[in-house]
C-alpha cells in the first residue's frame, strides 16, 4: 500500500497542471501560482508552453518531456525529485497523461516515494461529455481510436455492446472516416460531434450517426465525439433480419423501406441487412 498525503510531508512534488483547450481565460489561479513556485516545468512541447508562459508572467525553468523522450526525460525529472526539487508536468492542452505524455512519469514517481499532485482545470473529455445531451453517467473515456482501420475496427468491435455511453478524441482529418467505421460496427445511435471546445469556432453537432456521417465534412480543430451506449443485451444477435425485411414487403412495403424499417428496429446498419437480404434472393 502506498499512502500519500500530499501536504503533511517533506517529500518532493510531481504537479500535475491542467492548461486551457483553448480559452486562456480558463487557466486557473492555482495552476499559474504552481508554475511559478516550482523549480521547473516539464512540458510536452516548449514551444506552445513558452507562450503560455509569456501570457501569465511565468519565469520558471523550462525542460521538455515528450512521447519520443520519455525515458531519457523521466530520469532526469526524476534525479531532480531527488534533489528536492517541485517539477510541474503540463502538456499542450488540458491534463498531462490524458492521450498525452505523462503515465510513465507518474508511476515512477509514485513507486519512489514522491508526491504526486493534480492542478485542477480544463478537460475537453468532460466539457464535451455534460454538453453532448447524451446521458453523462456512466460513461468511458476511450481517448484516440488505433489509426490503422483494421485495428480500429477490432476495437470498436470491443466496444459495440458497452452499455455506458462512450467519449473518443479525434483528428480532423480521420473524422468522416471514424464515423463511417463506427457506424459500420455500432450501427445507427445517438451521437455529439463537438469540436474547438472553448474556443472562437466552437461548436457541438448533435445527432443521429446514421445522418451526422453523411452530412458532415471537412471539420477543423480538436474533434471530441460523444456517443450513447448499446441498448442492454438482448437476444438480437440471431434474428434473421432477412425474414423481418420479406415480412414487411409481403405487408406492402417496398425492399427498401423494409430494410430501412428493420435497421432502425434492431440498431443495424442498413448496408448489412442490404446485403443480408440480397443475399437470400
Amino acid at each position: 500500500m502506498i499512502r500519500q498525503k500530499s501536504f503533511n510531508n517533506e517529500q518532493a512534488t510531481l504537479y500535475l497542471v491542467a492548461t486551457p483547450i483553448g480559452n486562456l481565460s480558463e487557466m486557473t489561479f492555482r495552476a499559474i501560482d504552481t508554475l511559478k513556485e516550482v523549480d521547473c516545468i516539464a512540458a510536452e512541447d516548449t514551444r506552445n508552453t513558452i507562450k503560455l508562459m509569456n501570457h501569465f508572467d511565468i519565469h520558471t525553468k523550462l525542460i521538455s518531456h515528450h512521447e519520443h523522450n520519455i525515458e531519457s526525460s523521466s530520469h532526469h525529472i526524476l534525479s531532480l525529485l531527488a534533489e528536492g526539487k517541485n517539477i510541474a508536468l503540463v502538456s499542450d492542452a488540458g491534463y498531462p497523461a490524458i492521450s498525452d505524455p505523462g503515465y510513465e512519469l507518474v508511476q515512477a514517481a509514485i513507486n519512489d516515494g514522491y508526491n504526486v499532485v493534480p492542478i485542477s482545470g480544463a478537460n475537453a473529455c468532460l466539457n464535451a461529455l455534460v454538453v453532448s445531451g447524451i446521458a453523462p453517467q456512466p460513461f468511458t473515456f476511450f481517448g484516440f481510436l488505433n489509426h490503422s482501420e483494421k485495428n480500429k475496427k477490432k476495437q470498436l468491435e470491443s466496444l459495440k455492446d458497452h452499455q455506458f455511453t462512450l467519449v473518443f478524441y479525434e483528428s480532423p482529418h480521420r473524422i468522416n472516416k471514424t464515423l463511417n467505421s463506427i457506424y459500420n460496427v455500432f450501427g445507427n445511435r445517438q451521437i455529439a460531434i463537438c469540436r474547438e471546445i472553448t474556443k472562437k469556432h466552437e461548436e457541438i453537432i448533435r445527432g443521429e450517426l446514421e445522418v451526422l456521417k453523411e452530412e458532415v465534412n471537412d471539420l477543423k480543430g480538436e474533434i471530441v465525439l460523444v456517443i450513447e451506449g448499446a441498448d442492454k443485451v438482448e437476444e438480437i444477435i440471431e434474428i434473421d433480419s432477412t425474414e423481418k425485411v420479406k415480412e414487411y414487403i409481403s405487408k406492402g412495403m417496398t425492399p427498401k423501406d423494409a430494410i430501412k424499417e428493420v435497421a432502425k428496429l434492431y440498431n443495424l446498419p442498413k448496408n448489412k441487412v442490404y446485403d443480408e437480404y440480397n443475399k437470400s434472393k
